[in-house]
């Protein structure tokens, strides 16, 4: 079996140099049944390695139950990358960032209270150790060292940009060693002092994550940490935020700087080779200031990162142009010579009609009566809808209803009938005249995804401080929580009329199952489900227009398509079948 290690002067695969070629590509974000195409594309581009995160968040959703099966069988994963010629590298976290929900933490971490987070307090080592214990032994049989193809092994993740708590990363890096990972471990982070000396342990193999400027970017790592260079993310694309542009970045000069890395000896991996998809709820967000925890700027569903191999699958430019630079003096698999089919242009009619606020009974997980406001964790729900019902005292005038802490969004309904849109960005107000005796109001609040990077990582869902009239503090709740994780549940024909989030219903007819991509105009906010999966968020802010729909989600014949409508009635109850993809306007973006 091959024996691969990292020294301080080499990296080696049977005592021979060997330089990683990698691509990220996650299991998570691309649905089983396409991992192998997947993996044979980026071997015929090059690549001699793949690298993946694992969401702790999917592998257990619920204290103490996991899942390692179905479409997040990680072991399957890094068996198709073995058959496809691969190597591995995992990066278990316990963080992952990945512009993923939460950066991967579970957000049942804060169901009882804001325990402290990525350090070595007992509360957080805890949950880590037993999701480590379950975990680590679907990575161990696969290890070079066991005859698998995993090389490498991440402690936490980018850890610099965040504390500076060696105790918590050796504490991950010896639990990793004594439940058996024996193949190299490593780090990343990006190549300055205050990244490096906070993110790194001695004994630990130190790689850098940038963009541009290669030669610059290891003499900082150099001066601070002796270790072969190793580029770990290599930031060939970006990811988009909800009212920004598309990212992109120019396939001649991404293919440069790979080739200036390739050229120096370096390893490198692709971040990303392959992005995928942010189905459900799970995309992540970001907070922007100068201490990242000012702005809040939600991504969008699609993850293709302007990535060689787009979110569908095809071979973009960029894909040819890194293959150039990665098959020089190398015999390489033929990729295939036909891009994916989709589904042909067409317009799917969503004849059906049905108000959420009707559909409480089956929704709900159960109505919560409480003083105040609850968060989603304290609910026990991790994503979706909460509807807050309250009774305010009246008469008043001049008073303004306020919620404090609103994450993300939420529909007001006064007396059953919208008064507006509260947003965490602003407003976070509205005027409330109460002309009788009281007023009944509800909120239908809308959790979007929770920043990924930064200290406001482990943020709470829902309302999280309270809601006022005027200075006064608003009590008296009943809580509904809304999951959105099963809607077979809906009772379609049921008689409806109430306001506020309305689901449509119609039906895509397939004649040959091919990948679909879904647009929405006139319609404003929501998600979309096909045959009971969740895609993900649409938003008329853009700039992602259409929504992914895999193949293996379809069938022949009658396929179940239900839209919910946040904000308001669309200008037409239809959705677009399109033939290419269209994620908004673009803008050229290098990272540094």
């Amino acid at each position: 079996m091959p024996v691969f290690s990292v020294t301080p002067d080499a990296v080696e695969l049977d005592g021979k140099p060997f330089q990683v070629l990698s691509g990220a590509i996650h299991y998570f974000r691309v649905l089983p049944e396409q991992w192998g195409d997947r993996l044979r594309k980026l071997r015929a581009m090059g690549l001699n390695t793949i690298e993946t995160y694992v969401p702790w968040n999917l592998h257990e959703p619920r204290p103490g139950e996991f899942d390692f099966g179905g479409r997040i069988d990680l072991g399957r994963f890094l068996a198709e990358a073995a058959e496809a010629g691969l190597y591995a590298i995992v990066r278990p976290g316990p963080y992952i960032c990945a512009e993923w929900d939460n950066g991967g933490l579970p957000a049942w971490l804060r169901a009882a209270e804001e325990i402290p987070l990525r350090c070595h307090d007992p509360r957080f080592l805890e949950p880590v150790d037993r999701f480590f214990d379950r975990l680590v032994p679907h990575l161990v049989e696969h290890q070079v060292t066991r005859g698998g193809n995993v090389l490498m092994v991440q402690v936490e993740n980018e850890y610099g940009s965040y504390g500076s708590d060696r105790r918590y990363l050796r504490h991950l890096a010896d639990g990793l060693r004594a439940r058996g990972i024996e193949v190299p471990l490593f780090t990343s982070d990006g190549p300055t002092d205050l990244m490096v000396t906070g993110g790194t342990l001695d004994d630990v193999y130190a790689t850098a994550n940038f963009g541009s400027r290669p030669a610059e970017r290891f003499a900082e790592m150099a001066a601070l940490r002796r270790w072969p260079s190793f580029c770990m993310e290599y930031w060939n694309g970006w990811f988009d935020h909800h009212g920004k542009d598309h990212h992109v970045r120019p396939a001649a000069e991404a293919a440069a700087t790979l080739a200036a890395l390739v050229d120096a000896g370096a390893s490198v991996n692709l971040y990303m080779a392959h992005g995928g998809t942010n189905f459900g709820f799970l995309a992540g967000a970001n907070a922007v200031g100068e201490h990242l925890d000012d702005v809040y700027l939600p991504d969008v569903t699609s993850y293709d990162y302007d990535a060689p191999l787009s979110e569908h699958g095809a071979l973009t430019p960029k894909y040819w142009a890194f293959r150039e630079v990665l098959g020089r003096g190398v015999e390489l698999p033929d990729p295939p010579s036909e891009q994916p089919k989709t589904l042909p242009a067409g317009r799917v009619e969503l004849t059906e009609r049905l108000s959420l606020l009707d559909c409480l009974d089956v929704l709900s997980t159960g109505t919560v009566h409480s003083a105040v406001p609850k968060t989603l964790e304290e609910l026990g729900q991790a994503y979706g809808l909460a509807v807050y019902r309250t009774r305010v005292p009246g008469p008043r005038t001049g008073h303004q209803l306020r919620v404090k802490g609103l994450h993300d969004r939420a529909l007001v309904l006064v007396d059953g009938s919208p008064a507006g849109v509260l947003d965490r960005n602003g407003p976070v107000a509205l005027p409330l005249e109460i002309a009788d005796d009281a007023a009944d109001v509800t909120l239908v609040v809308e959790a979007m995804g929770r920043v990924n990077y930064g200290p406001l990582v482990g943020e709470r869902k829902g309302i999280v401080g309270g809601v006022f009239h005027g200075q006064q503090l608003v009590h008296g709740y009943e809580i509904d929580p809304v999951p959105l994780d099963d809607l077979s549940v809906l009772p379609w024909g049921r008689e409806t009329g109430a306001a506020g989030p309305v689901f449509h219903r119609g039906v895509l007819r397939v004649d040959e199952v091919r990948d679909a991509l879904l647009a929405l105009p006139g319609w404003h906010k929501g998600y979309v489900w096909v045959n009971g999966f969740n895609l993900g968020r649409y938003w008329e802010r853009g700039p992602q227009v259409t929504l992914y729909v895999p193949w293996p989600l379809l069938r022949e014949g009658d396929n179940e398509i239900i839209v919910l409508e946040l904000d308001a009635e669309p200008a037409a109850r239809s959705v677009e079948v399109r033939e290419e993809p269209d994620l908004g306007p673009a803008t050229t973006y290098i990272a540094t």
